[in-house]
């Protein structure tokens, strides 16, 4: 519901469509870097747990797995939304 009050605002605002192609642009942009340092961190974590205690591999390793694949979930929805807004 709100995804389209938005996206009716910007198509509407014809005076504003340049600014929001660059606010797209821009969310897009930061939505992949912020997923490539949260997995980045996930996965520096789960190397010092992994060197910390050996034995208890698998289970980070699932965990990791689950994490990372939730944030790249929400970074895909992001950028997504912020293509929407910029060809609609």
């Amino acid at each position: 519901m709100l995804l389209t009050v938005l996206l009716q605002a910007v198509a509407e605002a014809a005076a504003g469509a340049g600014l929001a192609k660059l606010g797209a642009g821009l969310g897009a942009g930061i939505a992949a870097i912020a997923a490539g340092i949260g997995i980045g961190k996930i996965g520096g974590s789960a190397m010092e747990s992994i060197a910390r205690q050996p034995e208890a591999v698998g289970d980070i390793r699932s965990n990791m797995i689950v994490a990372a694949a939730l944030i790249e979930g929400v970074a895909f929805f992001a950028i997504v939304i912020c293509l929407l807004i910029l060809f609609v």
